[in-house]
């Protein structure tokens, strides 16, 4: 009640309806567990992720979801510069096209993993702070269009809508693109619009590639170096090479900084990628280089399917 008391003040909100609203809100024990990372030891697979999403129901949805919004996809790209298969590997990987949107109350989501993140999990006072972050929006939003905060449903995390958006990211990127006069995340055409506009106000840049094939010269191999600044691009083509991984072709000709891109097989060899400056826009949907490429590839694979 003195978090109610404290955001209706700063954000001017009737403080009887946050306290009302908040105590309406109900404890999931089960979502704390849901955010605890992976036992230690547990190895990442890429061959197994990608079977998750890359897959043939995913891919026929996904080829449904083109033929049906394929004026609204191609208005997309024309206005943010954002490829359509990478909006459509986006929304498959994230509800498979509004199929799995959530089934928990968001208030109830937000509200356990504000006041009881799990403690043991190892950022959690950086995760608490950017859930309580989220419930502010969320209660905001709701207040200010005088919506029901007992009534939206997303994912564990709190995200909705097909594109899985959290309360800040609808705040900042969510756009009414079928021109209702209301932004409405299931909404085929707002879904579309809103993830070109994410990715394009985290500076998407227009025609340039997410990732090259790479290959390396093991006289000059440095993978530790190639790999500490993780997914964040830092290497010129020449600081790449120089430190053995070599571009060929079109990839050598690359302008601007490039990561190593390690996706591990489990106990089989590490699948490695260059990953451009639009691979790593990507990954602020997900900080994941498994997320990016399943996006990726899923949107790829729908794109093939597509052609006649």
């Amino acid at each position: 009640m003195r978090f109610a008391d404290d955001l209706a003040a700063r954000r001017d909100l009737d403080p009887a309806w946050v306290r009302q609203a908040i105590g309406q809100a109900q404890h999931l024990p089960s979502i704390g567990r849901l955010m605890l990372p992976p036992a230690v030891g547990t190895a990442k697979n890429w061959a197994v992720y990608r079977s998750r999403f890359v897959e043939p129901i995913r891919i026929r949805a996904g080829v449904r979801f083109w033929q049906a919004h394929r004026e609204t996809l191609a208005r997309a790209e024309a206005e943010y510069g954002v490829p359509a298969d990478i909006i459509v590997g986006v929304i498959g990987v994230e509800s498979i096209y509004g199929q799995q949107m959530g089934t928990f109350r968001v208030i109830d989501a937000l509200a356990t993993l504000t006041f009881d993140f799990p403690a043991r999990h190892p950022r959690a006072e950086a995760r608490t702070e950017y859930f309580r972050g989220e419930l502010e929006q969320f209660l905001s939003q709701q207040s200010r269009s005088n919506g029901d905060p007992m009534k939206p449903l997303g994912s564990y995390a709190g995200a909705t809508g097909m594109p899985q958006f959290m309360p800040s990211s609808q705040t900042r990127y969510a756009v009414d693109f079928d021109g209702d006069g209301k932004v409405d995340l299931t909404s085929p055409a707002d879904a579309i619009g809103s993830v070109a506009s994410y990715l394009k106000g985290y500076e998407w840049k227009t025609g340039m590639p997410t990732h090259y094939p790479v290959r390396f010269d093991a006289a000059t191999l440095d993978k530790d170096a190639l790999l500490a600044p993780d997914i964040l691009p830092t290497f010129s083509v020449a600081s790449f090479a120089a430190k053995g991984a070599v571009l060929d072709g079109q990839a050598a000709r690359h302008v601007g900084p490039l990561a190593l891109i390690e996706l591990q097989n489990g106990s089989a060899p590490a699948s490695y990628v260059a990953g451009t400056e639009n691979f790593y826009v990507i990954t602020r949907y997900n900080w994941s280089s498994y997320y990016a490429m399943a996006v990726i590839e899923l949107g790829q694979a729908v794109k093939a399917a597509m052609a006649p």
